[in-house]
Formats: C-alpha cells, sequence, structure tokens
C-alpha cells in the first residue's frame, strides 16, 4: 500500500531512502549509484506514489517532451527495479500499469513528515586566483592561474578548462577549491581551450609538453609535485621523464599511456574511436545538447541532470568545434609508453574502477609501466569525479597523504 505524502523532497520505504534535496539514494549508509534519467523517473514515480503515471508523464517530465523511442523508458524502469533489488516479475516496488504507464507501490514510511528538511550548507565563495599569461615556445599565448599558499602543486593542463569559469563550474570548482586549501595550486588553459589561444597553428602532443615547461619557467618553479587528469596525464608522464630533476612526485586520475587510436583492437573499437570525432563535428557548435550528452554520459555516468548541464556548458565555454576535433585527434595517437617506463619519482595513479571513458585497464598498464607507482582503485563509474562522488574524499586523502 502507498501513501500520498506532503512533499518533502525526502521518501522513505523499508531501508532505501530518496532524497531529491541530495539528488542521491540510500540503502541503509550506502550510497546506490543511478544514472541522472533513472534517478528522475524513480523521483516521478514515488511523488506520484497514490495513483500511476502515464508513460507520456514520465517522457514529459524527464526528457522535456524530446522525442524518445519507447526502450529508452523501459531500460530506465529496469534500471530503477535493479536499484531496488526488484524485477519485473515480483514488482514489489515498481508495478507495470500495462500499456498505460507505471505506479510506485512500496510502502511510504511516515515518520519523514516530522523531520525538518536537511538545511542546505552555505555555498563556499570561490578561492582567489590570480591569472596572468605568458608564450609558448613558439609565441602562442598561455593563460595561468595560481590559487592558494603552501607549497606548489602543478596540475598539468587537459581538455575542457576555462580559467575563470572553472571555479564556478560544478565540474571542477572542487578541484580548485579543495586542492588550493593546503598547496598553491598552480593550472593552465591548453592551447586552443579557455582563456589561451584558440588560434594555435600547430596542435601536437609535444606541443602541449613544451607548453607545460613554458608555464614552469615563468613561474620560476624549481622543484614541485606534478599531476596529471585524463589526457593531461600523458603530458605530466612526458614532462616527468623529460625533466627529472624538477617532478618531485608524479599523480595521475584517469590518466592512460595510449590514446584510443593506438589502443584500439578490432573494428568496434576503431568505429567507437572514430565516433568521437564525428559527435564533436556534427554535434559541438548545435543547441541541441543530445550530441554533447554523450560525452557527459561517458565522463559523468553517476552525475546529477544539473553536472550534465555543466559538462554541457563547459564543453561550449571551453573551445571551439574545430578545435574540439583537433584535440580529440591528437588524444587518440597520444602514446607515451616508452617514456613512462623512464619516470624517476614516487607515482600515485588513481582510476575509477569503473570509468566509462577509460577503462581501469589503461590505468592497470600505466602502474606496471611506471617503475616506481602505486595504483589505487576508486570506487566510482566518473572518469572526473564529482563534488559529491564518496571517491573524492578518497582522492583528496590519497594525494595529501602521498604528498606529505
Amino acid at each position: 500500500m502507498s501513501i500520498s505524502l506532503p512533499e518533502t523532497g525526502v521518501w522513505r520505504f523499508d531501508d532505501f531512502v530518496l532524497d531529491t534535496q541530495r539528488y542521491v539514494l540510500r540503502s541503509g549508509d550506502d550510497v546506490i549509484r543511478v544514472e541522472p534519467q533513472v534517478f528522475d523517473v524513480l523521483t516521478q514515480l514515488v511523488r506520484n506514489s497514490h495513483r500511476f503515471v502515464t508513460k507520456e508523464e514520465l517522457f514529459d517530465s524527464v526528457w522535456g517532451g524530446r522525442f524518445v523511442g519507447e526502450a529508452a523508458l523501459t531500460s530506465r524502469i529496469k534500471a530503477a527495479r535493479r536499484a531496488l533489488r526488484d524485477d519485473g516479475e515480483s514488482q514489489r516496488y515498481i508495478r507495470t500499469v500495462r500499456g498505460r504507464g507505471y505506479q510506485f507501490v512500496g510502502t511510504i514510511l511516515t515518520d519523514l513528515q516530522s523531520e525538518p528538511a536537511a538545511e542546505a550548507l552555505p555555498e563556499p565563495a570561490p578561492p582567489r586566483q590570480h591569472i596572468a599569461f605568458c608564450r609558448a615556445a613558439d609565441g602562442v599565448r598561455l593563460a595561468y592561474a595560481v590559487a592558494g599558499e603552501g607549497p606548489p602543486l602543478v596540475r598539468a593542463a587537459n581538455w575542457m578548462t576555462h580559467l575563470g569559469y572553472d571555479i564556478e563550474s560544478p565540474v571542477w570548482k572542487h578541484w580548485v577549491r579543495d586542492l588550493s586549501l593546503k598547496y598553491q595550486f598552480i593550472r593552465y588553459d591548453e592551447r586552443g581551450c579557455g582563456l589561451s589561444d584558440w588560434e594555435a597553428t600547430d596542435f601536437a602532443f609535444d606541443d602541449w609538453v613544451t607548453d607545460l615547461e613554458s608555464v614552469v619557467e615563468a613561474l620560476g618553479l624549481e622543484r614541485f609535485p606534478l599531476l596529471g587528469v585524463s589526457q593531461g596525464g600523458a603530458v605530466a608522464v612526458a614532462y616527468a621523464a623529460r625533466h627529472p630533476e624538477r617532478v618531485s612526485h608524479l599523480v595521475l586520475c584517469g590518466a592512460y599511456a595510449r590514446g584510443r587510436a593506438v589502443r584500439a583492437v578490432g573494428d568496434e573499437e576503431k568505429r567507437a574511436a572514430a565516433l568521437d570525432l564525428d559527435l564533436a563535428r556534427v554535434g559541438w557548435g548545435r543547441d541541441d545538447p543530445a550530441f554533447r550528452q554523450v560525452f557527459a554520459a561517458q565522463f559523468l555516468p553517476d552525475g546529477t541532470r544539473a553536472d550534465w548541464a555543466a559538462f554541457d556548458q563547459l564543453q561550449r565555454r571551453t573551445t571551439s568545434p574545430e578545435n574540439a576535433v583537433r584535440f580529440l585527434e591528437e588524444f587518440g595517437r597520444i602514446d607515451v609508453r616508452d617514456e613512462a617506463q623512464q619516470v624517476a619519482c614516487p607515482t600515485l595513479i588513481m582510476h575509477s574502477r569503473d570509468d566509462h571513458r577509460v577503462p581501469m585497464r589503461f590505468g592497470e598498464e600505466l602502474a606496471t609501466l611506471i617503475p616506481d607507482s602505486r595504483l589505487v582503485a576508486l570506487s566510482s563509474n566518473n572518469h572526473l569525479l564529482t563534488a559529491a562522488d564518496p571517491a573524492w574524499r578518497v582522492f583528496r586523502a590519497e594525494v595529501d597523504a602521498f604528498l606529505a
């Protein structure tokens, strides 16, 4: 039996809690990872548990009225049932009203009516940062930023950053905020991206490594730990191999030694690598975010709808459609296997266990190649860790312990 409750944003049934204020589904103390659309479907059903919800209502509320096939809704219902340890036969929580819609039939507990809604913590102010510019070896203008105090921590540039926007974007602001608490956190926009020159002629991997060299020289850094995220990890590996006297520690997250075109085996993987380029060519500059959401689903599969929207904004604000294609083409050609074996400093490699963009086995490959390295498997599906991801706390703790 189900009953209608006043809107609280938080519902409890059996040992589950559906908290739409924090956008999280829990079973006891465990957070259950579900994709944003699955969460939204479940929210609509629980919120209207006193009646069945038509398929049309779900299409309107979850997909905003955009045309999607019925198979999309069926798959989200199946995923919601799986998250609740339910299935289509028992239908303990989600009942199918054949041909018409679905109804939540779990027993919603009433003790939440007396619980005060959790007060949202005030959003911390963005960290203060100083933005400056320097010239790369070939004259390209590069923008770099310094935030926080303490020992330096340099992040090799990676795709889709914008120094002015990152401190307020949900995709990156927690990286800047949290890492600048203990360190003088130094980051820069790579050529073709953010506040750096979008009109750069040369776009090769070696240009990215020399750009990092230029920023280090501009700041007068002598010895420092280096952080590399995603494709920035390969740049960090190459720099550490070429400048062992400069890099004291190397931290890699979601990194890889071989780009998609290099590591592709068989026609299916080659087609998947080519699809990235097609999506960038066709969809990057369009008002319709559907094409860019394919990237969001790979980079932030456990992100909320707000995370996906922020990622879409990040894509559009950080680079042009033409440069997006150039980036992806060059990413695919990355191969730093030889240089990884030359890295001489202690290295911490962290990788999400179920990374949808760069599978875990490529983090393991890096750990095999780099001599003095340690691999930490993060319990996450995200390629880029979000602020709400429990793996983000693990990442911070591991970095602090490693650099201490």
